[in-house]
């Protein structure tokens, strides 16, 4: 397996992974199980949102490629700390193709993106997920560096992880297509 920039011409394999990856609706009650329809799936759409946005930064958009197939996705994008508009990163969404899950794919995908953003010179970033699963890649609760999430609702599950620069604090705010998603 390789992990390299995301081309143009991956753009239907990451959305078609994307899909089955999050086909899953996590509100959904566990015992039914429920599926989503392919089109009622945000995260794909987010993703093909993302990258006509401003906020998009092609070397932060990465794929897992084992035998010439997409089997992950991870993007982060420009987001924002209010009120002084200090720019940092978020991430996501992370997908791994289901029948590939559990093997290590995303947090590879995670630690290639973490390296490539501190090469970069990103300071911060901050994603919302599972803590259990993003704690292993140095992520912890977003306050504990300044960081407030946008909705507190999302509480310890709103994480960020501090790699150079100065401590900034601030409001984050995600990149406008997480508003309409």
């Amino acid at each position: 397996m390789i992990v390299r920039r995301e081309r143009l011409e991956d753009h239907a394999a990451v959305r078609s992974l994307h899909r089955a990856a999050f086909a899953t609706d996590p509100a959904a009650d566990p015992a039914t199980g429920a599926v989503r329809a392919e089109s009622d799936v945000p995260e794909a759409r987010l993703v093909d949102e993302l990258r006509e946005d401003v906020a998009f930064l092609p070397h932060l958009s990465l794929v897992a490629v084992d035998r010439d197939e997409v089997v992950g996705h991870v993007i982060a994008t420009r987001a924002w700390l209010e009120p002084l508009r200090t720019p940092v990163l978020g991430l996501g969404p992370l997908g791994v193709r289901p029948d590939r899950q559990g093997g290590g794919i995303g947090t590879v995908l995670v630690h290639a993106l973490l390296a490539v953003a501190e090469a970069a010179g990103e300071g911060v970033v901050a994603l919302l997920g599972a803590p259990s699963y993003y704690r292993r890649t140095g992520f912890r609760p977003s306050t504990d560096l300044g960081v407030t999430p946008s909705d507190p609702a999302w509480g310890k599950h709103f994480q960020a992880r501090r790699s150079a620069g100065p401590p900034v604090e601030g409001t984050f705010r995600y990149a406008a297509p997480f508003d309409r998603t």
